[in-house]
C-alpha cells in the first residue's frame, strides 16, 4: 500500500522487506498459538493476525489481490476479536490500539484511493507517539532480558529464557513495522 511496486525502487525493496518481517513474526505467532496453552492461545493469535495484517498492509500497491477496502473490513473484523480479547484483561488493548491503527491506516488508503493517504495529523501522530514509545520500551526489556544473569536461564540455560525473548523481538518488530507504516503516512 506505499511505494512503487517496481522491483528496482529502494522503497518496495523495502516494502517487501517490511513484509517478509511481518510474515515471519505473523507465523511464528502462529506456531506459538498452536502450541499454547487455552489461556494464551488467545494472545499468540491475536499477534498471529496483527503480523500478517501487517504484512498484507506492507505489500506496494498493485502488488497485491487486495485492495484499501478490504484490508479495511478485515483490520475492522480484527479489531472486533481484538475487543472480544479485552473481555481477559486490560494487558490485551494494544491489540485493540494495532487493529484500529490499522484500519485507520487502510480507510486513509480508501480515502485517498491509495495515494496521498496523509490522514489526519492529530491521530498520526498520537499513533506515532504510542509506537514509538512501545519500540523504545519494547527494545528496553529485550536488552535488559537479554543480559540477564545465567541464574535467570530457562531450562536450555541460555540466559534470559530464549523462547520469552524470542517473543519480545516478535513484538518489537510488528511495533517497528506499525512504526514504518505510520511513518510513511
Amino acid at each position: 500500500m506505499h511505494g512503487s511496486a517496481t522491483p528496482l525502487s529502494a522503497s518496495s525493496a523495502s516494502a517487501w522487506l517490511l513484509v517478509l518481517l511481518c510474515a515471519v513474526s505473523g507465523a511464528y505467532c502462529l506456531l506459538r498459538a498452536r502450541r499454547a496453552d487455552r489461556r494464551a492461545r488467545g494472545m499468540a493469535a491475536g499477534e498471529a493476525v496483527m503480523g500478517f495484517g501487517m504484512a498484507a498492509m506492507a505489500v506496494p500497491s498493485g502488488a497485491g489481490p487486495w485492495g484499501p477496502q478490504i484490508l479495511l473490513a478485515v483490520c475492522c473484523g480484527a479489531s472486533v476479536h481484538a475487543l472480544w480479547l479485552l473481555r481477559g484483561g486490560s494487558h490485551h488493548a494494544h491489540h485493540l490500539v494495532g487493529t484500529l491503527a490499522m484500519a485507520y491506516m487502510a480507510l486513509s488508503a480508501t480515502a485517498g484511493h491509495g495515494h496521498g493517504r496523509a490522514g489526519l495529523p492529530l491521530v498520526t501522530g498520537a499513533l506515532l507517539l504510542y509506537y514509538s514509545g512501545y519500540v523504545l520500551l519494547g527494545g528496553a526489556r529485550l536488552v535488559t532480558a537479554g543480559a540477564a544473569p545465567s541464574a535467570a536461564a530457562g531450562p536450555g540455560g541460555t540466559g534470559g529464557g530464549g523462547a520469552g525473548e524470542l517473543v519480545r523481538a516478535c513484538r518489537l518488530a510488528m511495533g517497528i513495522g506499525m512504526l514504518a507504516m505510520l511513518l510513511s503516512m
